[in-house]
């Protein structure tokens, strides 16, 4: 079972702060940090390069922007062998706002596109690279486009530098036998990049569908702590880890950082299994009507969610 050229990016910060707008304690930050670094994970994605231009510092944390101060008040003097992510979604970054490399704690921008922004998102990959980063591209709600988009995508994808590139899940919509097509179509169409998987819970299948894109060798893995994430939240970490069987792993940091503070944290901000979020996902939609609804005074009036989606949820 166990394949070293697989890597494992945990993504609570990045993926976890959509729920509370990256307002993260220090503390949080650097004992989730600590974990992963004691525990033997590849990478970790901290948060998201982002330009003040769109994003307001009054409404949102210091991991929407990771800054270099931010990241050396966090990481101190340890970085070990743990490489250090940010995601970056076109139109929301100008290419200034990434340093070179030597100047910067970070290792690896991960590009966030649509499929309409390909040509934009290899564009800022490569920028990224030819600074001295690490990069992928990850192509966001696949499950809603044509065929004949996503081919003349991969194309494109398969002529650029880029080395990385991820298959998506973004509505949780997705089963098995729809993550082993399009994970042979990514591996057919790109024969000489590695396929990373990001798959959402909405139905209770991120752990089951990350399983299978391995299967199918798929080598850059995400998950996160505890599964945290906006809405049904993510692959959980310590799932995925047990399952992996890598020698190097250690779950026991792991455990200790999630018993300190992710259980606690989700009494104050709940994610995870809800049926308006299963409901979204199983109609291949993207759940901010769920979120909306959760948010609501109506969040456990679930069959009148129900009734009020039935003419668009054919469930």
């Amino acid at each position: 079972m166990f394949r070293p050229e697989i890597k494992v990016l945990d993504c609570t910060i990045r993926d976890g702060g959509l729920m509370n707008n990256w307002q993260f304690s220090d503390e949080f930050v650097r004992d989730v940090f600590n974990a992963l670094c004691d525990a033997g994970i590849d990478y970790m994605e901290i948060g998201y390069k982002s330009s003040e231009k769109a994003f307001s510092r009054k409404e949102n944390g210091p991991w929407k922007f990771c800054d270099e101060e931010s990241l050396k008040r966090i990481v101190g003097d340890r970085k070990g062998n743990i490489k250090l992510s940010a995601m970056a979604d076109i139109g929301r970054i100008e290419p200034d706002d990434i340093l070179p490399k030597e100047q910067s704690l970070l290792d690896m921008i991960r590009v966030a596109c649509y499929i309409n922004q390909v040509d934009k998102a290899i564009w800022l990959a490569e920028h990224c690279m030819d600074k001295g980063y690490e990069a992928t591209i990850n192509l966001m709600a696949v499950s809603t486009v044509l065929e004949r988009d996503l081919d003349e995508a991969l194309s494109d994808l398969a002529k650029s530098k880029v080395k990385v590139v991820y298959l998506v899940d973004s509505f949780g919509s997705m089963y098995c036998e729809q993550i082993e097509y399009l994970a042979r179509k990514y591996r057919s169409n790109l024969p000489d990049k590695t396929i990373g998987i990001h798959a959402h819970n909405n139905m209770q299948l991120a752990f089951s569908n990350t399983i299978t894109a391995i299967i199918e060798n798929c080598n850059f893995l995400d998950a996160t702590l505890l599964g945290i994430g906006r809405g049904a939240g993510n692959c959980p970490l310590e799932l995925l880890m047990s399952f992996l069987k890598n020698p190097k792993f250690k779950i026991r940091p792991i455990l200790q950082v999630i018993e300190k503070h992710l259980i606690p944290m989700q009494k104050q901000i709940p994610w995870g299994y809800y049926i308006p979020y299963m409901l979204a996902g199983a109609k291949n939609q993207h759940p901010r009507v769920s979120m909306k609804w959760v948010e609501s005074d109506k969040r456990d009036n679930i069959v009148e969610f129900y009734d009020m989606m039935l003419d668009t949820l054919d469930v």
